[in-house]
């Protein structure tokens, strides 16, 4: 039981560092209610999966090639910028109504999908991080331990994603108007300014890389 709550808590660490996700969230959070941001979290876990399994089965080398790299950062600065901008433009909103307005929970799932899919930073973690966790444990656990300790991590995933979607959905009914734009275009800078880190490492594979 100690080993399955040790790889919850890994879980809710990797979760919790700000970054696109946790940006994006607030923001969905505060315009669309609990449930559109828990299902971008939701998307975001998707992406995370699918990342486990190429892991897990040994086949994520190649989005480390240059190719996939520079693809990757490309795509993921036209994600963030785009979500960054439309959510400073649209900040204003919420001061006119604080009710939450409405989005197709698709669109928040394939959001938080993409933004976590297109994040190259995401593919290191996860190999640097469950890849080395899975070697190790490889040695000394059977398939079955290796599977369960992986749906730990995702137990703890899960808890951060509800946790911040029930905060910000939740500060929405407190706060006031000008202090929910302020925060949303606070998160739509965050995403721009994820988005044009991506972009610069997108030029320096393209350009600068011998």
């Amino acid at each position: 039981m100690s080993t399955f709550l040790s790889y919850v808590l890994l879980g809710l660490s990797l979760s919790a560092p700000i970054g696109p996700v946790n940006a994006a969230q607030l923001d969905k959070g505060i315009r669309y209610g609990f449930w559109n941001a828990w299902l971008l979290g939701l998307g975001a876990m998707a992406a995370d999966a699918a990342f486990m399994l190429l892991i897990y089965f040994g086949s994520a080398h190649f989005l480390q090639t240059p190719f996939m790299k520079t693809f990757l950062w490309t795509f993921g600065c036209f994600v963030l910028v785009y979500t960054g901008v439309e959510s400073f433009k649209k900040a204003d909103a919420i001061q006119a109504s604080k009710e939450h307005q409405k989005e197709a929970p698709a669109k928040s799932f394939a959001q938080g999908f993409f933004l976590t899919l297109s994040n190259p930073l995401s593919i290191l973690f996860w190999l640097g991080i469950y890849g080395s966790i899975l070697a190790k444990a490889a040695e000394t656990e059977a398939p079955l331990d290796l599977l369960i300790n992986s749906a730990a991590i995702f137990l703890g995933i899960l808890v951060w994603d509800f946790t911040m979607a029930s905060l910000s959905s939740s500060f929405s009914k407190f706060a006031s108007g000008s202090i929910l734009t302020f925060v949303s275009r606070v998160a739509g800078l965050a995403l721009i300014g994820f988005g044009l880190y991506f972009g610069m490492q997108a030029f320096k594979l393209l350009f600068l890389t011998p």
